[in-house]
Formats: structure tokens, sequence, C-alpha cells
């Protein structure tokens, strides 16, 4: 079973996605904000990370480039979760070494095809 860390901090969100991804045969592991979300990819060794981009403590893209910066964790790929639409977001999203960005509210069928795409074969 794929394992996914979802970095959420917004509760409803957190919840919402986490019992469709399990629903969808995931493992989730969560955290609630950019230096939890980090400490986790280290530690748990997710097969992809969902990173919201606007967290407390260190925000998506800092913890973005933190995790794509440490030879432990920069293959693991991560998808952007944001409620910014603008293609100067996803272009930022991607400088900071995400590798697919996808927008709120989250559409399920779209951000499984974008897991599946990305999950190691």
């Amino acid at each position: 079973m794929p394992k996914i860390l979802l970095v959420e901090d917004n509760e409803m969100n957190r919840d919402m996605l986490s019992r469709r991804l399990l629903r969808n045969n995931f493992e989730v592991v969560m955290a609630v904000n950019g230096q939890e979300g980090v400490d986790l990819a280290r530690s748990e060794r997710p097969d992809i990370i969902l990173m919201d981009m606007s967290l407390p403590v260190m925000d998506g893209w800092e913890a973005t480039r933190t995790i794509k910066s440490d030879d432990a964790t920069k293959s693991i790929p991560v998808i952007a979760l944001t409620a910014h639409a603008m293609e100067s977001d996803r272009e930022q999203a991607l400088q900071a070494g995400c590798d697919d960005f996808d927008t709120k509210p989250i559409e399920l069928p779209r951000l499984l095809g974008k897991i599946n795409a990305l999950l190691p074969k």
C-alpha cells in the first residue's frame, strides 16, 4: 500500500482528503505544518507528499525546498496543493521543487491521476 504524507494545516481539508485517500488504498501520514512535514518526510519515507503551500511554522515552498535539498528525501515526489490557481503560483511551486501542482478544492479523480503518475513503479 503506497504511503502518502499529507501536509495540511486545515483540519477539515486534512480529514476529508485523508479519508478519501484511505478509501483508495493509500496509507496516510499527516503533518499540520511545514516543519512537521519535513520531519515526517525524513522519518516516514513516504512514497509521495501532498504539500499545502500556505502553512504555519514553515510554508510549503520552504518545506519543499528543504525536502528536495536533502539526499535522504529529494527523490520523494511532491505535489503542491493550493487554492491559488494562477500560472505564477504553479511556476513558483515548480521552482521550489514540486513535481506537480493541483488546485483546491480538490477534485479527487484528477489528484489520483497525478499521484499515480508520480508513484514509483
